[in-house]
């Protein structure tokens, strides 16, 4: 068992600690001899804690021993993408601007996974500020795939998703704005379970957008994404957002079939709007067929087309991005990766009056979904098309260009849930996401579970040679000259100095390749709206507590 120790689940791993079978000691050094032997070909970590988890880890078995025992993830080792704060322990966002940040206070989910016992063994590679895509020219290498080091792991919580695929942790959190945490998980072959917004706390947490940002889980299994959300969920007063909801235990939830689950299949999203490739579609269907067989009522459904949810999320997301960042990239926007410069800087050209036509578009969406969740329990559609992309594939451009099959959830702000379905020919993960209304996370990971369970997925792990070669994955080729004419040109170069940006000429044509695409986005928007249809982000007054 002991060669093996890296691939217990949380679940697994907790059982035999509970029983005084393992030692929380034992479990660690397991997985930082399982780190040693392959985690160079990962680059999945940015800050290793090793020696404080040694701490934390003797500390534990101690508190177990003499009878007080936390929970399931009392002992067990996690890591944290790093936009999670970590009392004097360096927080970067995977940045040149914030690589010697120490916060002097945990982020809320950071704390309340060392109150579980939790054991933290480092902060882990995202893309640069949980946006963008993966980038060679920060002060970090991007995590790589443990089924094929060649391919991306999808992001942008990319160190989290290659960390638990490969057996070097258990558990880590990740974030997700458009889909970072299903991302990495689809390509990763993990259970990636966003919550309901709201449901976990985000303070602490280094913000993209606080209107999509959503925090939660990598795991291996269904199970462990349960007992992780369990232990993070919560209402916090630090975050204005945090919804004073009643926290169920997941976990006991779980178990059982789906008879009756009435599930409707967005098959549109993947066969119309964005057509996936012909190995993930024939793994959708398999997939469609097992949950029939656990007793789900399976009927196909429509929602907007995936370009509508795209352009709300990118309007808004895109410009409160821009105010996270403003100040450093009027200061000092060399000190940013070239790629998220490509997504960021675009941003200046969206105005007042698109960002509130999108915050009043989003409010009518999700006033649309209450006749959708009236008819169906939960929501099924493919997750990020697989197999995995190489490195030297990925375009910055293509961010503006096409929709993405996550957003949708992200708007309409509900759980849900990313996990495997199969693999490639290549031997690269496939996956599907089941959808649920909000705060009725307890059905969409029954779901997951049921599924994972009827399955032999879990199964199969990646092959990791430790005395593999390590050489550089090959990066993306540089970005063509946009071509813009004249008129876009002027029409950028007044948005950049009103913005008060001090740009290279490289820079420059970045915001000039996505112009008119930002220009098709917010022209897509709807401008006749009811006179009385407030937006989204709507005024409330701070609670308190």
């Amino acid at each position: 068992m002991s060669e093996e120790l890296h691939y217990l689940t949380v679940a697994e791993a907790a059982r035999l600690i509970e029983k005084g079978e393992l030692s929380p000691v034992e479990l660690l050094a397991a997985y930082l001899d399982r780190i040693a032997a392959v985690g160079a070909q990962l680059d999945a970590f940015i800050t290793p804690t090793f020696e404080l988890a040694m701490e934390q880890a003797k500390a534990a078995e101690a508190e177990i021993a003499g009878g007080d025992y936390r929970g399931p993830l009392h002992g067990v080792p996690f890591g944290l993408k790093d936009i999670y704060e970590t009392e004097g322990i360096r927080t970067t966002g995977h940045s040149k601007v914030m690589q010697d940040h120490v916060p002097d206070r945990h982020a809320t989910t950071t704390a309340l996974l060392l109150e579980a016992g939790g054991v933290l063994a480092g902060k882990l590679a995202t893309h640069e500020f949980a946006h963008g895509g993966p980038s060679f020219d920060l002060p970090w290498p991007p995590a790589r795939n443990p089924w094929n080091v060649d391919h991306v792991t999808g992001g942008s919580s990319s160190g989290s998703g290659a960390a638990v695929a490969a057996g070097l942790l258990p558990a880590a959190l990740g974030s997700d704005t458009g889909g970072s945490i299903r991302n990495p998980a689809s390509l990763c072959g993990l259970a990636g379970f966003k919550p309901t917004y709201g449901l976990v706390s985000r303070a602490g947490v280094i913000a993209n957008s606080w209107t999509f940002d959503h925090c939660g889980p990598l795991t291996w299994t269904v199970e462990d994404a349960a007992i992780v959300t369990r232990a993070i969920a919560g209402y916090d007063p630090r975050d204005p957002a945090s919804a004073k909801a009643e926290i169920p235990d997941y976990r006991a939830a779980l178990g059982g079939d789906l008879e009756g689950v009435r599930i409707g299949v967005v098959r549109h999203f993947w066969e119309d709007d964005l057509p996936a490739n012909e190995e993930a579609r024939s793994a959708m269907e398999a997939a469609l067929a097992v949950l029939a067989d656990l007793g789900a009522e399976l009927e196909d459904t429509r929602l907007r087309p995936l370009q509508h949810y795209t352009d709300i999320k990118v309007t808004i997301a895109e410009s409160e991005l821009y105010s996270v960042h403003e100040a450093a990239l009027r200061r000092r926007p060399g000190d940013f990766g070239a790629d998220f410069l490509g997504r960021s800087l675009p941003a200046c050209l969206i105005g007042a009056a698109d960002y509130v036509q999108a915050q009043r578009a989003r409010r009518m969406e999700l006033a649309a979904m209450t006749e959708v969740y009236a008819k169906y329990d939960l929501l099924m559609t493919a997750g990020t098309y697989g197999p995995a992309p190489r490195f030297d594939a990925y375009r910055t451009l293509a961010f503006w260009e096409k929709p993405g099959i996550t957003t949708p959830f992200n708007v309409t702000g509900g759980p849900v849930l990313a996990l495997c379905i199969g693999f490639s020919h290549s031997g690269l993960p496939l996956s599907m996401q089941i959808a649920g209304r909000p705060f009725d996370d307890a059905a969409v990971l029954r779901a997951g579970d049921a599924y994972e369970r009827a399955t032999p997925w879990r199964e199969r792990r990646p092959a990791l040679d430790p005395a593999a070669e390590i050489s550089p994955a090959d990066p993306p080729k540089p970005a063509e000259p946009s071509g813009a004419d004249g008129a876009v040109r002027d029409r950028v170069a007044a948005a950049v100095k009103a913005a008060g940006l001090d740009l290279t000429e490289a820079q420059f044509d970045q915001v000039c390749a996505a112009a008119p695409l930002v220009d098709a986005m917010v022209g897509r928007l709807g401008r006749d709206n009811p006179f009385g249809l407030e937006p989204a982000s709507a005024f409330g007054f701070p609670t308190t507590g």
